[in-house]
């Protein structure tokens, strides 16, 4: 039997262990721990659910589902198009910032572990701040080179979204490895009904919504104690 290339390289760029930096981040969830309004495995559940419902599903996952395509193309200037755009939809500096020390990390594990001439230019266009590189766009640009199918893609790019944000809840409130699969299982038909959706936007379809954990987001900048740094 011969492993399927396209599905080792998205488990290996969704993977926990991936060097991308997500382990320092939790996208507001710790301003929300912090408050007092996530203590439990349900309050964590509806955290994580707002946040692919709002905007990792409709922008981050669309975006990345979409930058398969593009791969496919080997079109670097649409590329350039897709970041910029998304970059623009980033309003809380935390997160932006996140997203882009996540996406050039990716980037350049994604150079160094493949010889490939499109990922090439994209970090070299990245090199020369033509490009900001958020996760999502050099997500779907790595996995889409391997031969990933959009659907695929998003629904990877989700699982390790939902997954970074159970590992933030897991050190920030009182729960045990079990609440935290739990949570995970829970958002199976989400992640599922999103990436389904991801897979056929266009890029002048991307929103985000999320005014809540938004404002969460800038707040943490002002906390007197901080674990993670988003």
């Amino acid at each position: 039997m011969t492993a399927d290339p396209s599905l080792l390289t998205l488990l290996q760029f969704a993977d926990g262990l991936f060097p991308a930096g997500g382990f320092a981040h939790s996208f507001g969830l710790e301003t929300y721990v912090q408050d007092g309004r996530v203590r439990d495995r349900q309050d964590l559940e509806a955290f994580v659910a707002a946040h692919l419902e709002g905007s990792a599903g409709p922008a981050d996952a669309a975006a990345a589902a979409i930058a398969v395509g593009i791969a496919r193309r080997d079109d670097p200037q649409e590329w350039i198009e897709l970041d910029a755009r998304l970059d623009a939809m980033k309003s809380v500096p935390e997160f932006r910032l996140a997203s882009r020390q996540m996406g050039r990390q990716a980037l350049r594990i994604a150079v160094g572990i493949r010889d490939d001439p499109f990922l090439a230019r994209l970090a070299a266009v990245v090199q020369d701040g033509r490009a900001a590189a958020h996760h999502a766009t050099v997500f779907g640009a790595a996995v889409g080179r391997e031969g990933a199918d959009p659907e695929r893609a998003a629904t990877a790019y989700l699982y390790a979204s939902a997954s970074l944000l159970v590992g933030a809840g897991l050190r920030l409130i009182a729960l045990g490895q079990l609440d935290g699969q739990r949570v995970l299982a829970a958002m199976r038909g989400r992640i599922g009904r999103l990436a389904a959706a991801a897979a056929t936007a266009r890029a002048d379809e991307l929103w985000s919504f999320n005014p809540a954990l938004e404002i969460a987001g800038i707040r943490h900048a002002t906390l007197d104690m901080r674990l993670f740094r988003s």
